[in-house]
């Protein structure tokens, strides 16, 4: 798995996922473009990788925002000159989203829901047209969908984010077969399912905020997982970078879950 002179665009990578896999790949030997919607994140994790001797450049972008996205875009070529991979790690759960105690499935809100399913299928989908207009010039590419094991079951209480991973994992089969047929055999489509992986983003779901303890549903998670506990940022990027890699150049239309055994366990 070589990454020498390739460009990787990871989008959301001032985040806890697509941070690990900035990382890794420009330890690998790639150049990475940080795109997150906060400039002072995706400027924090650049200059974390170049002080450890990759090479990455930050740029604000907010995925749901098309001109953002071709702006970054043109921003990126700029720097790099080429894109030859897109990582699109941006997404997460929202409380508003999502049903508790308080927040019966009836009291929802449309705003609350749209606001979920921009953050995770918009802001997948709209890099993927940008950059894939690259990648079909250029006749060659790769995309890696950050998903969940919430796209391939529905999990309880979050009603928002398991309907955009739904999505995701739809749209990835979709336009891996698009792109291979109407483009290149040479552009490939895949996703990453990762399973719980505790991050900012659902913390308020697993986590008392005051205590740090786990809470009710936290508990059930662990419960549930067959390896008994919660992933970590840093066990989604082998599955990662072998799917950017030219070691799955026979793989395109994937969903692989990396999830501790949890979509293979019914949990009896």
């Amino acid at each position: 798995m070589n990454y020498k002179n390739k460009v990787a665009v990871i989008t959301g990578a001032g985040g806890a996922i697509g941070g690990a896999i900035a990382r890794a790949l420009a330890g690998a030997g790639a150049r990475v473009a940080i795109w997150d919607i906060a400039k002072k994140a995706a400027r924090t994790r650049a200059d974390e990788i170049n002080a450890s001797g990759g090479r990455a450049a930050p740029f604000a972008c907010n995925v749901t925002k098309r001109a953002d996205v071709e702006r970054a875009a043109r921003q990126t070529l700029a720097a790099f000159g080429t894109i030859d991979i897109l990582i699109n790690a941006a997404g997460g759960s929202r409380r508003k989203a999502t049903t508790s105690a308080e927040l019966a499935i009836f009291d929802i809100t449309t705003a609350g829901l749209m606001d979920t399913l921009a953050l995770n299928y918009t802001g997948t989908v709209i890099p993927c047209q940008v950059v894939g207009r690259i990648f079909a010039r250029k006749k060659r590419g790769v995309i890696l969908n950050i998903a969940s094991v919430g796209g391939v079951r529905p999990l309880t209480r979050a009603v928002g984010y398991s309907s955009a991973k739904a999505g995701v994992v739809s749209f990835t089969q979709w336009l891996a077969v698009h792109m291979a047929r109407e483009y290149s055999p040479q552009i490939r489509v895949n996703a990453l399912a990762p399973g719980f992986v505790l991050t900012k983003q659902n913390g308020f779901l697993l986590t008392d905020k005051k205590t740090g303890a786990p809470t009710e549903r936290g508990r059930q998670v662990t419960a549930q997982v067959p390896m008994g506990r919660y992933g970590q940022p840093e066990e989604m990027v082998g599955a990662a970078l072998w799917l950017v890699s030219d070691a799955a150049s026979y793989v395109t239309g994937a969903v692989v879950p990396v999830d501790g055994g949890l979509l293979a366990s019914l949990g009896v």
